[in-house]
Formats: structure tokens, sequence, C-alpha cells
């Protein structure tokens, strides 16, 4: 089920692919490891897509439908052990998700600052069947655009410094008061 994006019209669609384009310009677009090489290759144009008119579930289903995504990943034990292990069922929803998110994010922050909105609203998109302590505490929080877009755009592939998006699968997300 996708996130329900409160402020996904046409005018953020375009700032969204504004900064899309902006990571492929600067060679920062985040690339999973769990994509296989059709995936890497397909990548770039089905994010696009997805942001040009579709959603994070379109692109999940695309990830799905292409066969994307790797079987087995290596991964690194406590002990220092690498070891073979498959990919979870749910990654290609997983990283749809969490990327779509970001730029969506990203969108909506370069919005604001255009349109002279001094802050954005963090509120759950999806629901969840055990919310994170930590996401409930976000909820309703305001944060000021600026800020969250530099974080947003230094953060590709890791968990941003402010913390929003909060994760995988947290279901919260950003909008305009």
């Amino acid at each position: 089920m996708a996130i329900q994006y409160k402020n996904l019209d046409e005018q953020t669609r375009k700032f969204m692919l504004k900064e899309m384009e902006k990571d492929v310009k600067e060679g920062t677009l985040y690339i999973s490891p769990r994509l296989n090489s059709t995936g890497q290759s397909e990548w770039a144009k089905l994010l696009e897509d997805a942001i040009a008119g579709y959603n994070d579930d379109w692109l999940a289903t695309q990830l799905n439908e292409q066969q994307c995504m790797k079987s087995d990943e290596e991964r690194k034990l406590r002990s220092g052990e690498i070891k073979k292990a498959k990919v979870p069922v749910n990654a290609p929803e997983t990283l749809a998700e969490g990327e779509f998110n970001r730029f969506y994010a990203r969108g909506i922050c370069v919005r604001a600052i255009a349109e002279g909105i001094s802050e954005v609203i963090v509120y759950r998109g999806k629901q969840v069947q055990r919310p994170r302590q930590e996401s409930q505490a976000m909820i309703g929080r305001r944060i000021d655009p600026q800020a969250l877009l530099e974080d947003l755009r230094k953060s590709q592939g890791v968990e941003p410094a402010l913390g929003i998006p909060p994760g995988p699968n947290s279901g919260l997300t950003i909008s305009l008061p």
C-alpha cells in the first residue's frame, strides 16, 4: 500500500524531478546494492517515471515485474564472517517507498522554500502494524524546510540526521502546513 502523499500534485512533482536531476547530474543518485544489473541500469528511468506520474506502489511493482532485484546478498556477521542470505521479499517495496518518499520530501521542502513557507509538518501517510515509539513522537513535528532539504540531499543511502523520513517502513512523510 502506497504512502498517501497529501501534496503530491504537478507542482510538487516538478520539484521532485528537479531534485532527482540534480542527483543524476552530480552522480549522487542512490543505487541500492540489492539491485541486480538490470535494476541498476533501469533504476533512474523507473524512478523518474514514478515521480513524473505514479507513486511508490507503481515503482515497487515495476521493480518486481522487471525482476530488478538480486535474489541473494552478502551479510557480514558480528564475527566478521561473510554469509550469503536471501534478499527480503519486501525489498522492492522498501526501496521504492524509501526513495520515492525521500524525493517527495525534498520536493516539498523546495516548494515550501519557493512559496515562502517557513515549516513543513510530519505526518503518518501509511498505517503500519507496529509503529515505532520514535516515529510516533515525530508526528505533528514542524521542521524548517531548508534544514531538512540540506539533510536529505547529503544523506542518500543512509538515515538522515534529522530523522525525516525515519527509516524503512515507518509510514512517515511531510506536508505543507
